[in-house]
């Protein structure tokens, strides 16, 4: 019993930390995207950069966590828990990549 709530656990706090990793970038690209006013390049990097960096390394051992713990008899089932924080993460360093490589 023990092993399903740690699965519980791993799967909520892997929809939050790639939520949280999109959402940062969301909230940095999203004005810029809607106004057309590119800011020039801040000398810090800022929270939402250290936020983003956070989640996305506290990702590797809640991921850890869940495959430890998943019930690889029903793999349908893990693959459906892990579709959405992947589209996320996924999503989070598309928009990344065009922020610092097309917009910047």
């Amino acid at each position: 019993m023990q092993a399903h709530r740690i699965y519980r656990i791993s799967v909520l706090a892997m929809f939050l930390f790639s939520l949280t990793a999109l959402g940062t970038i969301l909230t940095a690209v999203v004005p810029i995207l809607l106004t057309g006013h590119v800011p020039p390049p801040a000398r810090d990097e800022g929270a939402q950069a250290h936020i983003f960096q956070l989640s996305i390394v506290a990702l590797l051992p809640v991921g850890l966590a869940f495959l430890a713990t998943a019930d690889w008899e029903r793999p349908q089932r893990v693959v459906r828990a892990l579709a959405i924080p992947a589209v996320a993460v996924l999503s989070a360093f598309a928009l990344l990549y065009y922020f610092e490589h097309i917009i910047y």
